[in-house]
């Protein structure tokens, strides 16, 4: 299948460093079913899918913020997010070799991201309390996915995970573990509005 091309509203999201993420798109084309990374049918909606939605999650990210992405796979949402916003420090946690080593030994090198680097690890042989911010992408349902990462986050952080139309449900099912795991709130917020089609939902969950 062919890759989806670069659409008009890319230039909205990228500005002048559009053509980093063209780069990363045609690396994704390149290496992605080959790896494992994604599977032929994503890629005619790579952009729209994938690298748009996962770029504009960097608007709920500070400048100077370290953030973890667990579970980056492909890059996703960090690399997009990384581009998009090189002011933030982005750190992608990928358990898998074959992924960790392509984002660590050809995307990083070969976009030029001095503002990424790459632990090959599981979220839960993380040091605890080490980021400001986390980031998730398709890697548990809320309640799960809270209990893997809240322990890593910094006390006063926040986890940003993208999710789709059971947002509420999953905050819903998640209400047990506040006190345990130390979450002041749940939000969902919608990002990208004034440039996608297809919005991206987050839900922001705030620690104490």
């Amino acid at each position: 299948m062919e890759a989806e091309p670069t659409p008009a509203n890319a230039s909205q999201v990228f500005g002048d460093r559009l053509q980093l993420a063209e780069k990363y798109a045609d690396l994704l084309a390149r290496d992605g079913d080959l790896l494992g990374l994604i599977g032929p049918r994503e890629l005619p909606k790579l952009w729209s899918r994938h690298i748009l939605n996962s770029a504009v999650v960097a608007d709920l990210v500070e400048a100077g913020e370290v953030v973890a992405d667990i579970g980056s796979g492909a890059g996703f949402p960090g690399i997009p997010m990384a581009i998009k916003k090189p002011e933030i420090n982005l750190v992608l946690v990928e358990p898998m070799e074959r992924r960790a080593n392509w984002l660590a030994q050809v995307v990083v090198p070969e976009l030029g991201l001095d503002n990424v680097r790459v632990i090959r690890s599981r979220v839960e042989d993380l040091p605890e309390e080490s980021f400001q911010v986390a980031t998730a992408r398709a890697v548990s349902a809320l309640p799960n996915l809270l209990k893997m990462i809240a322990p890593k986050v910094a006390s006063g952080g926040r986890i940003l995970a993208m999710k789709g139309s059971k947002a509420q449900e999953e905050i819903d099912d998640s209400q047990v573990l506040m006190k345990k795991l130390g979450v002041k709130d749940f939000e969902i917020v919608t990002v990208g509005e004034n440039v996608l089609e297809d919005p991206t939902t987050v839900v922001r969950i705030g620690l104490l």
